[in-house]
Formats: structure tokens, sequence, C-alpha cells
């Protein structure tokens, strides 16, 4: 066995997954759970919690700016700007919501559209 401290970073992360749902949970919050990993980890810890959310009996709340692991990851999304809900949906279709693209990209990318 090797202690926790000595893990990767992705590992930690991984590890802090699976104590979590040792309590076998009836909501698993994960916030910004790629966050700080490399592509490949965060690819790999993505994958990791979309099978427990396949084979699991409970809600994931995910908290997570980066898009793409929203995407793999989420049947229903809320997005926040600034406190206040701006879009419920799909991924899909709040992706493409234009009050989403002008909260994170601007309002020149709306207009450019």
């Amino acid at each position: 066995a090797q202690p926790a401290y000595s893990l990767s970073y992705a590992n930690r992360r991984r590890l802090e997954i699976a104590r979590a749902m040792a309590t076998n949970p009836t909501m698993l919050l994960l916030d910004e759970p790629a966050a700080g990993m490399n592509p490949k980890e965060s690819a790999e810890v993505t994958d990791l919690i979309g099978q427990l959310r396949d084979e699991g009996d409970f809600t994931i709340l995910l908290i997570e700016h980066d898009m793409n692991v929203v995407g793999k990851i989420s049947d229903r999304v809320v997005v926040l700007d600034h406190g206040e809900k701006i879009a419920e949906g799909s991924y899909e279709a709040v992706i493409a919501d234009e009050r989403v693209i002008e909260a994170y990209l601007g309002r020149r990318h709306t207009e450019l559209g």
C-alpha cells in the first residue's frame, strides 16, 4: 500500500472519489474533478465518473467549467452567470444558447455569429 500523499494528483482525485463512493451516497458532489489535470488524466477521470453514473443509483452534482467534461458526463446542465441561472437543458441546447455564449465568450462573439 502507498500513502495517499505520494500518489499523483490525478490518482489522489480518483482516491477522493472512491472514498466518497464508499459511503454509498444518494448524491455525489464533484467540484471541478478534472481541474489541474493534463488532457489524458482529465479524460480518464471523466470516463471514471461516466462509468459511475451509468452503473450507480445516485445523483451526481457536477460543478465544472470544462465543457468537454460537462458534455461527457451530464444528462442535464444548468448554467449560472454571477449566481443567476441563465440556461437549463441538455448539453447540446445549453451550449447553443445565446446567453451562455455571451456570458462565457463575450458579446463580440455573439455579434460575429
